[in-house]
């Protein structure tokens, strides 16, 4: 069990620590704020005037101000692939932490999804409680003109009311549209109301600097909680009911200025008398203060990436691969990748907008510039950008040099960003499970093995592919051809166990092709069986620590996940990584 707990604790103990640490935190926050403020209404008695509306609508505009500044920072890809590179993060343990920079994105969008609809409920009910309990005395703070003024002309006819409707419209959308059901039938829904996030934080700003908040000015002069008898009982105004049993005689009479307090009354009930009445002026938007930096931050980032991809790159060559894959292989000045990251593709003739992330297959080395991403033939985009690319859809295009392409469509590329599957290099055993075009992170492994493996920690990799159509194999058949008999020819056959399973077939068993003679005898028919491959990993790999790479379906994944939490008796350990199609 001990073993069990250590795996649970490091693949998905600690997402579950944080997210509990972070709920906490969020919680914490409210109401220790809403007692800092009900205490001040308190104070000044104001609390029964406005209720506790007031009091649960700032607690959550606390938690909104973090959530709204930290839900920005996860989305800084360039200083996430930097972290991830750089050697002052060496612990592997903090760069799996990166890893979950969505999870947290996806949580803060939670956050504010829920305390904006405490919010808002709670500003209905202030907007109500303005304008029925209307206080004459504390002028200032009053947002209602008058009593009994029209709630709706607090919500649609001022700035911060206005603001916040629009806010909460915008929020919808982008609410709505980030479903997971939304995102996998349109994703250009997702994109395009996802990037209303800068008109609600620039809606965010307007909405704070309404000046419905103020605060006091004169606090030596009138501290809260004090007490001015000469001028609550000059104005004959109804005192509370504490004071009438100290002052029995006086409470409907004018309370002469030259007669001092009672002694009891202060020893009882009053520290300090007040010499002056209280003073507001509007206070300066906190929320200025929160979202400035990280809102900066991602402009910055957002401006550099813009210069960084403003130079189209130089395609070289378009291949058509079997089961509506296409893959591009480009060329750029200065282009520097790892095995595992990512770029982000735009090509202005298919959407002056969209723009697509895809994971790179083949990275630039010392001895070659070229780069490369497999992109599967799903939804407008792609079928758009194939067109472009090829002449004919059906018809495969073969290499040819550069100096006799045909004129391609200018294409942008922005990156490269980091992923989980750059840790596969560092573990001594990496375990690569792809389901169908999944394999595109694990490309890019094999194709810096084949230049190459000495260099690297790791000394064994199993590689286990499942896929529904036998033509699928073709997309990398001659890369994990070409890696195969390199490592027989330097004695080591044992360093890469390939696994291929077919999970449907019509009665083909084989790869056509006898250059995939060594990928034949791999061949299986059926799905793994994961429970028996994790067992006899770890019986091979005792007391060791074994890296899990999963890119494909939700349902293998969740399988993966638990069997890395497991125990076994053997003493190894297997740490989850993953990287989902959604």
């Amino acid at each position: 069990m001990a073993l069990s707990w250590r795996s649970w604790l490091a693949n998905e103990g600690s997402k579950h620590l944080f997210l509990f640490f972070w709920l906490s935190l969020n919680v914490w926050l409210f109401w220790k704020t809403f007692l800092l403020y009900y205490q001040g209404l308190q104070y000044y008695y104001l609390h029964q005037m406005l209720g506790l509306g007031l009091c649960v609508s700032r607690a959550s505009a606390s938690v909104l101000n973090l959530n709204c500044c930290l839900v920005l920072l996860p989305m800084c890809r360039v200083i996430l692939a930097f972290l991830r590179g750089s050697q002052k993060v060496a612990s592997k343990k903090t760069r799996r932490l990166l890893d979950k920079s969505k999870t947290f994105h996806v949580t803060c969008g939670i956050t504010i999804c829920i305390f904006s609809v405490l919010h808002v409920a709670a500003h209905l009910v202030n907007a109500l409680n303005f304008s029925e309990n209307y206080n004459e005395e504390f002028l200032a703070l009053n947002a209602a003109n008058y009593r009994g003024e029209d709630p709706r002309k607090l919500l649609f006819a001022t700035v911060p009311g206005l603001t916040g409707v629009i806010m909460v419209l915008v929020l919808f959308l982008m609410c709505t549209a980030s479903t997971f059901a939304i995102r996998v039938s349109n994703y250009d829904i997702f994109w395009y109301t996802h990037n209303l996030f800068f008109v609600f934080y620039m809606l965010l700003m307007l909405h704070v600097s309404g000046g419905v908040l103020k605060y006091q000015t004169n606090l030596q002069e009138h501290p809260p909680g004090c007490f001015n008898p000469n001028k609550t009982l000059r104005q004959n105004l109804t005192v509370p009911k504490a004071f009438e049993e100290l002052f029995p005689d006086y409470t409907t009479e004018t309370f002469p200025e030259d007669l001092p307090v009672p002694e009891p009354f202060v020893q009882n009930h009053f520290m300090r008398i007040c010499s002056e009445e209280p003073k507001f002026q509007s206070h300066f938007p906190e929320t200025w203060f929160w979202i400035s930096g990280p809102l900066c931050l991602y402009c910055v980032e957002r401006l550099y990436r813009y210069i960084r991809s403003n130079k189209p790159v130089t395609i070289t060559s378009v291949i058509s691969h079997p089961s509506n894959v296409l893959e591009v292989r480009m060329m750029k000045d200065d282009f520097e990748a790892r095995p595992g990251q990512y770029v982000i593709l735009h090509c202005p003739r298919v959407s002056a907008l969209e723009s697509h992330p895809f994971t790179l297959t083949m990275c630039p080395t010392d001895t070659k510039a070229t780069f490369g991403v497999h992109v599967k033939i799903v939804g407008d985009w792609t079928e758009r950008f194939r067109d472009l690319l090829l002449l004919h859809s059906n018809q495969d295009t073969e290499i040819l040099p550069i100096f006799q392409q045909r004129r391609y469509p200018k294409l942008y590329v922005d990156g490269p960003f980091g992923s989980p599957f750059e840790e596969a290099l560092n573990y001594e055993v990496s375990l690569c499970v792809a389901g169908g075009i999944g394999v595109t992170p694990f490309a890019s492994v094999l194709n810096t093995l084949l230049d190459g493996w000495k260099c690297y920690k790791l000394r064994r990799l199993y590689f286990i592919w499942v896929c529904r159509d036998i033509e699928s194999f073709r997309w990398f058949a001659d890369l994990l051809c070409m890696l195969h008999n390199k490592l027989w020819q330097e004695n080591r056959p044992d360093y890469i166990n390939i696994q291929l399973y077919l999970s449907q077939t019509d009665g083909i068993q084989k790869i056509i092709g006898e250059k995939y003679q060594a990928l034949n005898s791999r061949l299986l028919i059926g799905r793994p069986q994961w429970k028996l491959l994790f067992d006899d990993i770890a019986k091979c790999n005792r007391r060791k620590t074994i890296g899990v790479f999963c890119c494909g379906p939700n349902k293998i994944s969740k399988i993966l996940h638990k069997l890395s939490n497991s125990s076994n008796s053997y003493g190894t350990r297997f740490e989850y990584n993953k990287e989902s199609f959604s």
